[in-house]
């Protein structure tokens, strides 16, 4: 079993949840800029969460299924569809041997998710199936999916959803996918500003009140050249009088850098593993999926939280997530 690429998108990769364990030798985590989007996705086909899937910016691809394939889609509204009908998100969805997957622009959010049961099959390297493009490791020979390119899906352990198949036949669909769907809040996505949550950092207090102020109380526009490894941020400038000569610390997926020009820095997925740039805050752990949405020229503001109140933040994702799994599960004898 394998997906075809017809067509590649602006920027397809294939991504798990990260290389995780080799910093310490220079090699970034890299993985999914939505891992939430991808572990829901995971859970939706019975694949385990760390899966790896597909991950389509900004403009998706079309796809071509070798064999009869169950797929799921989460992240950004890329217009999913087969022969122009919508193929609905966060739904368990059969699609029959030659059915052509097609993706449009981004209608909401930057980032979409392809999972399909079995995982992507492509192999592991440093642990990982994720594609690390600057130095072209893991997935598709370490770069970005292309036209033409044979995708391997692994095998299934045990099918789920055994009615949708008999739905598309009786209906004479390509495709075929029940009437639930799991619930994310994707109307996060939409808000404008978007509002990320940040902890203060331990260069923090060397912001000026009236930088601190306007950090918190102004809108950043995401610059034109960000991409995976950072955001650089625009139209708001930050003052710090103090700066000394810093040594590289270790920085992390959501760190918020502060250059000598002001512009902050908000390190993504792909991020280098240690920085000098004074550290000014840490997004929530929460809200990075949300952060990954973000393209170019969108807009946003950050909210300050507590480390506790982050941490409590995150717990309720994850809880809210296993209560997810749980109902999966109750519909994948359906």
């Amino acid at each position: 079993m394998a997906l075809n690429v017809r067509r590649a998108g602006v920027l397809t990769t294939v991504q798990d949840l990260g290389r995780h364990g080799y910093q310490r030798h220079g090699v970034p985590v890299a993985g999914a800029m939505d891992a939430y989007a991808l572990r829901v996705a995971n859970t939706i086909v019975g694949n385990e969460p760390g899966d790896a899937g597909l991950e389509l910016t900004l403009e998706g691809p079309a796809i071509e299924f070798e064999e009869d394939a169950l797929i799921a889609i989460s992240g950004a509204d890329l217009g999913a569809h087969v022969a122009d009908t919508p193929v609905p998100m966060l739904r368990p969805v059969w699609m029959a041997a030659g059915a052509q997957l097609e993706f449009g622009a981004a209608r909401k959010g930057s980032r979409a998710y392809l999972a399909t049961a079995g995982g992507v099959d492509v192999p592991r390297v440093l642990g990982s199936r994720s594609t690390y493009l600057r130095a072209g490791l893991g997935g598709i020979e370490g770069r970005a999916v292309r036209r033409g390119d044979r995708l391997p899906v692994g095998a299934v352990a045990a099918p789920c959803y055994p009615k949708l198949k008999a739905v598309a036949l009786a209906s004479k669909s390509r495709f075929a996918a029940p009437h639930w769907a799991a619930s994310v809040h994707p109307e996060k996505m939409e808000r404008s500003p978007q509002v990320l949550r940040f902890v203060p950092g331990r260069y923090w207090e060397w912001l000026p009140a009236e930088s601190r102020t306007r950090f918190m109380g102004s809108e950043f526009r995401v610059g034109p050249e960000s991409d995976r490894m950072g955001y650089r941020l625009l139209d708001t400038r930050l003052d710090m009088p103090k700066r000394e000569d810093l040594l590289s610390e270790g920085v992390a997926f959501g760190t918020i850098q502060l250059p000598p020009d002001g512009n902050p820095i908000v390190l993504m997925a792909d991020r280098q593993v240690t920085g000098g740039y004074p550290r000014i805050g840490d997004l929530a752990s929460v809200d990075l999926g949300l952060a990954a949405q973000l393209k170019p020229g969108d807009r946003l503001r950050f909210e300050r939280v507590s480390l506790t109140q982050a941490q409590q933040l995150w717990v309720t994702q994850e809880r809210a997530y296993a209560e997810l799994r749980e109902a999966v599960r109750g519909h994948m004898n359906e």
